[in-house]
């Protein structure tokens, strides 16, 4: 009998704050940049390993589950709307609870994924949040990008945030000045995961650096 697909999370962690409405592209790109990622890992040929994709949308008063964690096959997209503030401590709480259970992640899994997106400040405690989530096995392990959306638009403090957040200091934050190159990243995050997955080793982090994205178009 063939070996199970180990599973290989991946959690997009994204800014759906009303600052994410002006321009309206903002948010209406990612929710592009996230549809395709999850058609792309769908239809992937990963071998070894099997994607699974959720995603954690903070806005308003809080966080939310808004794609559950699933393969990518069983994902059925529907587009998010940007609305109040930024409450990311909220995000990196309940991102360490689902990277914590063994129900949805279990303890066979790869180390996961998560990418962090936003263009402004958290308006919580995301200390404490980002505290906790990197005193957990699996977030201290974890592949951790950002995307700054925005790019010199974001204050020092909010890009200060981000690069806390990333797991590899030569990886560094990705700036997104133009939306277009929000679509680039989103290209670079599913190529290298789909060939993390295929590896022999998947369990080693993407080695391609976002810097070049020259491959990458939208």
């Amino acid at each position: 009998m063939a070996a199970k697909a180990r599973p290989l999370p991946v959690l997009v962690l994204a800014d759906i704050s009303g600052s994410m409405k002006e321009p309206k592209e903002k948010i209406d790109v990612l929710n592009e940049c996230i549809r395709r990622m999850l058609d792309d890992f769908a239809s992937a040929d990963v071998g070894r390993g099997a994607i699974h994709v959720g995603v954690i949308a903070f806005g308003g008063a809080g966080a939310t589950e808004h794609q559950r964690l699933v393969p990518a096959v069983e994902a059925a997209w529907t587009d998010m709307e940007a609305f109040g503030g930024t409450p990311l401590g909220a995000a990196l709480r309940l991102t360490r609870d689902v990277l914590a259970d063994e129900a949805v992640i279990p303890a066979r899994a790869f180390s996961p994924t998560v990418v962090l997106v936003s263009d402004g400040m958290p308006n919580d405690d995301w200390e404490e949040g980002l505290d906790l989530l990197l005193a957990s096995p699996r977030g201290a392990k974890a592949n951790r990008l950002a995307v700054a959306i925005g790019g010199s638009d974001m204050t020092e403090p909010a890009k200060a945030v981000l690069r806390r957040f990333v797991s590899d200091e030569s990886t560094g934050v990705f700036e997104a000045q133009e939306v277009g190159r929000i679509q680039q990243y989103f290209r670079w995050v599913t190529v290298t995961v789909t060939q993390q997955a295929r590896s022999t080793r998947p369990g080693v982090s993407p080695v391609l650096s976002p810097e070049d994205l020259s491959g990458f178009g939208a």
